[in-house]
């Protein structure tokens, strides 16, 4: 493995005392102060996130859309100007490439967010059949581009503070091309924890410049930076999907709980016959959220039963600073998916009792189950 990548904000984390861990081939901060502090806080006022590490490929020209409604399974014709949504881009075989948000500008230029440890094969997957069409260009950006997530319910009155746009007037999923703090920067109204909240994309140069700015301002507010380790607990408590972990290659986007961004009633596009093929005879596995009953943690690849049967294993699993109980998501045969239903998972040598809960444990906003 080679040296690891550090994101424009590095120097940033080791000022804040953060905890520095290896992700994804990067340099990252896992927490500044601790998970339940930073977690709580993006819960009830507002943390940042630096996103710097993922991935930002733009596809441009009058095949823009033509390339790019062929790799996603999900419908682009459905998407207007200035809004973006969630897809899945995935092999002939059905298994998941990446996951990735498309922003579309207009009807020759969009830029795709991917994964960190994926846009070197996500780059190149564009680029393989971009060759297909006449007039398409792929550029990767990663590098050059800056992303900051600023999430809780204290956002908007942070953000609005740097910026002339109307931030009441960005819906959930449009984004506007604006300023923050008098640079140019694209503002979107999404993010990673089931909170209100912004993604702010904008040139690397001018990462720490943005990244103080916002800490100051937002310090009235509460504000704090937040690492990987909430951004994590965050993301499980919404049942958010996470590449690696409820997504791969061996995975299918139905088996895993994000079908409703497969259209397949749209004209052909990559791994569809394989997916129609797999829905028809049916999921023999599937995605579902657990809580334990008992006390204990599951976590990554830890077997579950039922009785004597091995029925799945854990895909993500850590304690909720919510709800202050262990939970998670698995896969499972799918008859044994029910919620409701009691589960064993072995936590070492000994079995813990748990069950199946409806999805997501924790909704937009903080409604929860």
């Amino acid at each position: 493995m080679g040296e690891l990548k550090k994101t424009p904000l590095y120097e940033e984390h080791v000022k804040l005392g953060a905890k520095i861990v290896e992700f994804g081939g990067w340099e990252m901060p896992v927490f500044y102060s601790n998970v339940i502090d930073e977690h709580i806080t993006t819960r009830t006022k507002a943390g940042l996130f630096d996103i710097c590490h993922m991935g930002e490929i733009f596809v441009e020209g009058k095949d823009a859309f033509n390339l790019i409604q062929k790799l996603i399974t999900n419908d682009l014709s459905k998407l207007s100007d200035g809004k973006c949504f969630y897809s899945v881009i995935c092999l002939e075989n059905g298994g998941v490439i990446d996951d990735l948000f498309v922003y579309r500008f207009n009807d020759e230029q969009f830029m795709i967010v991917v994964n960190a440890g994926n846009i070197e094969k996500d780059f190149k997957w564009f680029l393989k059949h971009k060759d297909f069409f006449d007039n398409v260009f792929v550029f990767n950006r990663s590098d050059e581009t800056a992303k900051l997530d600023l999430q809780g319910s204290e956002s908007e009155k942070i953000l609005q503070k740097l910026t002339l746009f109307e931030l009441k007037d960005l819906k959930r999923f449009s984004f506007v091309e604006s300023e923050v703090n008098g640079i140019s920067a694209l503002i979107s109204r999404t993010g990673y924890t089931a909170e209100d909240g912004f993604e702010i994309y904008f040139n690397a140069e001018k990462a720490a410049e943005i990244w103080n700015k916002i800490l100051e301002v937002g310090a009235e507010f509460g504000i704090k930076p937040i690492g990987l380790g909430a951004r994590d607990t965050l993301r499980v408590e919404a049942c958010y999907s996470l590449y690696g972990h409820e997504l791969t290659e061996q995975i299918n986007p139905l088996e895993a709980g994000v079908g409703f961004v497969v259209k397949l009633e749209k004209e052909d596009f990559i791994g569809k016959a394989a997916l129609l093929e797999i829905k028809e005879k049916g999921l023999k596995r599937r995605i579902a959220a657990f809580e334990m009953v008992e006390r204990g943690i599951a976590r990554e690849h830890y077997p579950i039963f039922k009785g004597d049967s091995l029925i799945g294993d854990v895909s993500s699993g850590t304690m909720s600073p919510t709800f202050k109980k262990g939970l998670g998501m698995a896969f499972v045969d799918t008859d044994e998916a029910l919620v409701g239903n009691e589960i064993n998972i072995k936590i070492r040598k000994n079995l813990y009792k748990a069950k199946i809960v409806k999805k997501p444990i924790y909704n937009f906003h903080g409604k929860t189950n």
